[in-house]
């Protein structure tokens, strides 16, 4: 790979090769039965690499109540990522009004009103409502895959607007929390590695918006509360984040209601694995074309 930015050359081959199908919306694109197998693939190594955890799985719908987005503050942080599900409440006028501005090429948005429902922005977030009240001694884990979605339109193929997140959630002591996500960031370091990758870490912040997220993104590094593993994918100066680790501190418990079995504040962390950036990062790694990768890598994913 050469330093500078080569987007355009990569997703022209991943069209050429089949891996993935355009579409008219910047940041959404199908996807190939070859690169679906790869994303699949990479999900069960997961799946068998946490194993012995026990994690509890649970699976949830792309969409979760307008309250709830409000409640954990994501339009607060994230106003400009957030997608807002909207539908046509009106009567036999309006839809022919509707139908007619279609028709003449007018806009026709406004003839719509907001739903009770919000596309996910983040795959973890159904599940913290779930840990209100005590939690048992040693508190929980959970296990969940999901598409979110965020509103980040763009032509380069790892900025998706709709992609799948493969999340774990630990709630418990603030020690015990911190401890899982310190271990497994070390063990996802291992576990891409071990897939040929030249995988790194560091420091990161999410992206809040305004002059005031500025400061909560400096806050959020100088407490070392988000991890990133980062993979060349796009370019060698500015590597893609395949992986993220965050520590909510008490941020969700206090919404919620979480206490530990002692009746302390809990905390919670999650990881997710960014399953469609994990495959880009492969096949940009290791080739179009996965019968030519090295066969410890297929031996991993193709066991």
């Amino acid at each position: 790979m050469t330093g500078s930015c080569d987007a355009d050359s990569f997703r022209e081959g991943l069209v050429e090769h089949g891996l993935i199908v355009p579409s008219e919306v910047r940041g959404a694109y199908g996807q190939g039965r070859v690169f679906e197998d790869i994303l699949q693939r990479f999900n069960n190594l997961v799946t068998r690499t946490a194993e012995p955890d026990g994690a509890e799985e649970l699976a949830f719908p792309p969409i979760l109540p307008r309250t709830l987005v409000e409640k954990v503050g994501y339009m607060d942080n994230f106003p400009q990522l957030a997608g807002s599900v909207h539908s046509f409440a009106g009567n036999d006028a309006r839809a022919r009004e509707l139908s007619a501005r279609i028709h003449g090429g007018e806009r026709w948005e406004d003839l719509l009103d907001p739903a009770e429902v919000m596309l996910a922005p983040a795959a973890c977030y159904p599940v913290y409502p779930l840990f209100s009240g005590l939690l048992p001694g040693g508190g929980r884990l959970v296990t969940v895959l999901g598409w979110v979605f965020r509103h980040e339109p763009s032509d380069e193929p790892t900025r998706l607007q709709s992609f799948r997140m493969r999340e774990f959630i630990r709630v418990g002591k603030p020690d015990e929390v911190v401890t899982w996500r310190d271990a497994w960031l070390l063990r996802g370091l291992d576990l891409l590695r071990g897939l040929g990758l030249p995988a790194q870490s560091d420091l990161a912040s999410d992206p809040f918006f305004g002059r005031a997220g500025k400061m909560m993104s400096a806050n959020q590094v100088d407490q070392r509360l988000k991890f990133e593993i980062l993979v060349p994918v796009i370019s060698l100066e500015k590597p893609t984040a395949i992986c993220s680790f965050n520590w909510h501190q008490d941020h969700f418990s206090s919404v919620f209601g979480i206490r530990t079995a002692d009746g302390a504040v809990a905390h919670t962390a999650c990881l997710g694995f960014g399953l469609e950036r994990v495959a880009l990062a492969l096949i940009k790694t290791h080739g179009f074309d996965p019968a030519t990768w090295p066969g410890a890598v297929r031996a991993q994913l193709w066991p």
